[in-house]
């Protein structure tokens, strides 16, 4: 329970936001982080538009996070977490992690960063695989790792320093056969023969392994201080003394270095399955930008990934949501739109949908069923929204209950409702230096009739001259956009907020004929006025689904 109160939950609104999504989705997130103690995290799903823009900056609030899809990624498993290992430290020691953590692969890190992986295989292949005597030399292995290999102790010399030559050597002949075959240099396992012992030394090996735990004289100490001799003594007898040495050997000896298989935590769960399939190990290291290992993953891990968790503010339809919406885990929608093509959810969610002109006025509702105080910059956020959906009032969806929290939610943030839908419509009609496509999509929803999938577009302003303006630069431009989007039809409502009319502009195989049987007018009409048109939703979107259906 405690884990799921860690998770975060975004709440966003749809793809193209306008100020209704994005105000609304902030101050439900900050009424969800209140009512339940998680961290509901506002987020946006598309560029803001110049209205939407203003409004933040007017009133000092933070533009949410852009939120691209929702697809299952890496950070969404829950990784298992175990500490790097040092090059230098022994095989034993990483078999000795492995068994501690119940693992079959350890990172090999410095600092943090990524330096390789060692695993059992690895491990097994200096039983299985190393017929070398002269390996620990090669390896370079220190002589602190040699001992703690075979349970033993230091008596004499540097235990830090290492093994850089000769081989590994067992005394168990006759005096001269040893002087025959043990070389200066040599790492020499040896019992209780004090011939033994001391032909070690005279031939200058550079380590001795007593074992047993066999008396070492004054006079064999003495002497392998003066040469620098590593005296190491033991309780195992020569036999077991000489199959643990090997454990002695640093992973970087046998770890893997080269053409590391590594992901990273924004990499998505699809591509990462498609690489596990092609390899045959057991887990795979994480890492982030910088290269530091952050943890592992195995395919067992994904079986139980934890799927985003999301509320969905100002939309249910699929098509409008976040991509990878069929991934996520929705929680609740608010919403006050048609059912369309709505969401699939596995279980049953908390989903409220009113017939209102604006998702902030219910978000409004909901603060005062909890009796919870609206902050007065969240307030003043909501009656924007409102103010924004309903046209200060004038669109047909506009209810008397907007309007009622609209001015309740103005005196609440100190706000003149007419001076900022002013300023509000003014900078949402501001749009000097944008293209054709960004003006095409600041304000868009797209639908889904049968088989007919078209995209409505809207500007308001209370200036017809600059609506003129904005005619000349997207009309050209809709055939255009409607192919690089792949819809049948495209219309972009150009709506004066003075005259409460839009004039419309249509792309597409029979989109001009639909519009004019929709709204009975002459064939011959050049230019579509709509008088009294002013909401997409309500009085556009209906219309033009009543004439697809037919």
């Amino acid at each position: 329970m405690e884990k799921e109160k860690e998770r975060k939950v975004y709440v966003v609104g749809h793809k193209n936001p306008d100020t209704d999504s994005i105000c609304s989705a902030i101050v439900y997130a900050a009424l969800k982080t209140k009512l339940t103690g998680r961290e509901y995290e506002p987020r946006r799903a598309g560029q803001l538009n110049e209205e939407t823009q203003y409004v933040l900056e007017r009133f000092g609030v933070k533009v949410p996070k852009l939120l691209t899809d929702l697809k299952q990624q890496v950070r969404d498993v829950e990784l298992k977490e175990v500490e790097g290992l040092r090059s230098s430290v022994s095989i034993r020691t990483a078999w000795e992690k492995m068994q501690e953590y119940n693992i079959h692969t350890l990172p090999v890190t410095r600092d943090r960063k990524l330096e390789g992986l060692i695993t059992i295989g690895d491990i097994a292949k200096t039983y299985m695989e190393v017929y070398d005597s002269t390996i620990l030399s090669k390896a370079r292995t220190q002589y602190r790792n040699i001992a703690r290999a075979v349970d033993g102790e230091v008596v004499t010399g540097n235990e830090h320093s290492y093994l850089l030559k000769g081989k590994v050597a067992i005394a168990a002949s006759s005096k001269i056969l040893m002087s025959d075959f043990i070389d200066q240099d040599d790492l020499v396992i040896m019992g209780n023969r004090k011939d033994a012992q001391q032909c070690a030394v005279d031939r200058n090996a550079s380590c001795m392994v007593v074992c047993q735990n066999a008396p070492i004289s004054e006079s064999i100490i003495r002497q392998a201080e003066e040469k620098q001799i590593v005296i190491i003594r033991t309780s195992h007898d020569t036999f077991t003394a000489a199959q643990h040495i090997n454990q002695s050997i640093p992973v970087k000896y046998f770890m893997t270095r080269d053409h590391l298989v590594t992901f990273r935590m924004k990499d998505y769960l699809d591509d990462v399955k498609e690489v596990m399939a092609k390899k045959r190990f057991r887990d795979f290291p994480i890492v982030d930008n910088k290269g530091k290992f952050v943890g592992l993953i195995s395919r067992r891990r994904l079986l139980n990934v934890r799927k985003k968790q999301v509320v969905l503010v100002d939309h249910n339809e699929k098509n409008q949501a976040v991509d990878g919406i069929e991934e996520a885990d929705v929680l609740e929608i608010i919403d006050h739109h048609r059912l369309g093509s709505s969401i699939e959810t596995m279980g049953p969610v908390f989903f409220r949908n009113q017939p209102v002109g604006c998702t902030a006025t219910i978000v409004y509702q909901m603060y005062q069923e909890e009796c919870i105080l609206v902050e007065p910059v969240h307030a003043a956020l909501l009656c924007a929204a409102i103010i924004s959906d309903t046209l200060m009032f004038r669109s047909p969806t506009c209810t008397p209950l907007d309007e009622q929290a609209a001015r309740a939610l103005a005196k609440i943030a100190g706000v003149e409702i007419e001076t900022l839908a002013q300023e509000m419509f003014n900078a949402g009609s501001n749009l000097r230096g944008k293209s054709a496509e960004e003006i095409c999509f600041l304000d868009f929803k797209q639908f889904t009739v049968n088989d007919t999938v078209f995209g409505v577009g809207q500007v308001n302003s209370m200036s017809a001259e600059e609506l003129e303006e904005i005619r000349d630069i997207v009309g050209p431009h809709l055939e255009k956009a409607r192919n690089s989007h792949g819809l049948n039809m495209i219309f972009f409502m150009l709506t004066n907020i003075i005259t409460e009319s839009s004039e419309l502009l249509c792309s597409g195989p029979e989109a001009r004929e639909k519009i004019l049987n929709a709204y009975d007018l002459p064939e011959d009409t050049e230019r579509i006025r709509l008088k009294g048109v002013v909401s997409r939703k309500k009085q556009l979107v209906p219309t033009l689904v009543g004439s697809l259906q037919v």
